[in-house]
């Protein structure tokens, strides 16, 4: 058994500030050691009374820094690694141009193995420890990325894209290509370690009703599986919706209908949801993963959260990096395009919410709070330090901050990956910046 120890100021949330008093929402810690064994943290507490217990125990402190919760990245496209950056227009144009094109190369298990390695590094330098990953509708994409994570010993959700119709004729499947490949997957992978599937038809406009009519079969069949798909993100893409399914109420009904929208069933964007759409996401517990880079990209429109966190129909949200339409790996860069969509709505929130959306708000949205998210003995042990001074001006600029809300403000207005001191996995430390 190998026991770990670090040291450094702490930060955890217990209760979501959207809904809460938000001075009780959240535990800070000035200076605290984390011990953690076989995976989970065992101890936490002031260092004058873990020091005198850790026998020959190592400690690593970490100076001018705070330990975080692992971010968790609700939503985001692996095999689309190689086109962030990609100029293209909106939504439809975008996935035809690039995504597409970029998806065909999967069929291909080197590429898909290159890509999953280069995908996994880059989270881990980013702080981000669990995420929920699209790959592609070739299998083997599945088995490459699972296969990474593996390695790492991280809780990483993914699947097989189901599609069967709007997409180019290499990336279709059928509705029994679909469920008999993703039962597959599921049984070999869900459950394997800390991997978990996900049913991933892309979205609506991509699927049959006789291919969802399979997959609420297949989740019927294996209710404990995560769902994930897109809605509402693109007016256009909505529009083409109620072509497509003329008979269903709106979007997220299409959804519904197929017993799709339920606990840990996570829809990213959700950008032009309707007040019925976001009471069937409260009353079922489903959840919508904020994309704020990738929705400024495509200009699809800019989430409100505060709305969606209505006190009398409160909906999850965790926060998604949704590479490649998404511009960055790090949460630290979403969360400051999450605080401008939510500027323009007139509705700004602080650093304290956003990083409880990127930590405990993601764990609650894949129904995974009582795993990970916060920082509490018996969680799995996946923790981000982050080094408050990781550049010249933050540096500077951090003379000037005068509490805990503007601290964690300027990290992520500021920050990136350079603002990532070490990543931890499980208790292992699974990346270091090279001045830590």
């Amino acid at each position: 058994m190998t026991k770990t120890a670090i040291e450094a100021a702490t930060l955890s949330f217990a209760k979501d500030p959207f809904l809460n008093d938000v001075e009780d929402c959240y535990h800070f810690e000035e200076d605290a050691v984390i011990v953690m064994e076989d995976g989970t943290i065992t101890q936490i507490g002031k260092p004058s009374d873990i020091l005198p217990t850790l026998g020959d125990t190592k400690v690593t402190k970490y100076d001018d820094s705070i330990i975080v919760p692992g971010f968790i990245d609700t939503h985001v496209h692996y095999p689309q690694t190689e086109i962030i950056g990609a100029y293209g227009e909106q939504l439809i144009d975008w996935l035809n141009n690039y995504a597409f094109v970029a998806e065909q190369n999967f069929s291909d298990s080197d590429h898909a193995q290159e890509v999953a390695r280069v995908f996994i590094n880059e989270q881990l330098r980013n702080g981000v420890t669990s995420s929920a990953v699209y790959c592609t509708v070739y299998p083997r994409s599945v088995d490459a990325l699972f296969a990474e994570a593996q390695k790492h010993g991280m809780r990483l959700m993914a699947g097989k894209v189901c599609m069967d119709r709007n997409a180019p004729e290499p990336l279709l499947d059928t509705p029994q290509r679909a469920y008999d490949e993703s039962k597959e997957l599921i049984e070999k992978w869900h459950g394997n370690g800390r991997l978990e599937y996900v049913v991933t038809p892309r979205f609506a406009p991509t699927s049959s009703p006789e291919q969802f009519e399979m997959l609420k079969t297949l989740v019927n069949e294996y209710p404990d599986v995560l769902i994930q798909s897109h809605v509402s993100e693109n007016l256009n893409e909505v529009e083409w919706v109620k072509e497509l399914f003329p008979g269903a109420k709106d979007y997220t009904d299409v959804y519904d209908k197929y017993d799709l929208v339920r606990k840990r069933a996570i829809y990213g964007h959700g950008v032009h949801l309707t007040e019925r759409e976001l009471g069937v996401f409260h009353d079922t517990g489903a959840a919508v993963a904020h994309c704020p880079t990738s929705n400024f990209f495509l200009g699809s429109g800019c989430l409100n959260v505060t709305n969606l966190k209505n006190p009398a129909r409160p909906v999850k949200v965790g926060i998604g990096t949704d590479l490649g339409a998404g511009t960055s790996f790090s949460i630290l860069q979403t969360l400051n395009e999450a605080y401008k969509a939510a500027q323009m709505n007139s509705l700004p929130y602080t650093s304290l919410h956003s990083f409880y959306l990127a930590t405990l708000g993601g764990a609650e949205a894949l129904g995974l709070e009582d795993k990970i998210g916060s920082i509490q003995v018996g969680k799995e042990a996946d923790l981000t330090v982050i080094n408050m001074k990781s550049t010249p001006i933050i540096d500077y600029r951090m003379r000037y901050a005068d509490s805990l809300e503007e601290a964690l403000f300027v990290q992520m207005i500021l920050g990136d990956d350079r603002a990532i001191a070490a990543t931890y996995v499980a208790g292992s430390k699974v990346y270091a910046a090279q001045n830590h």
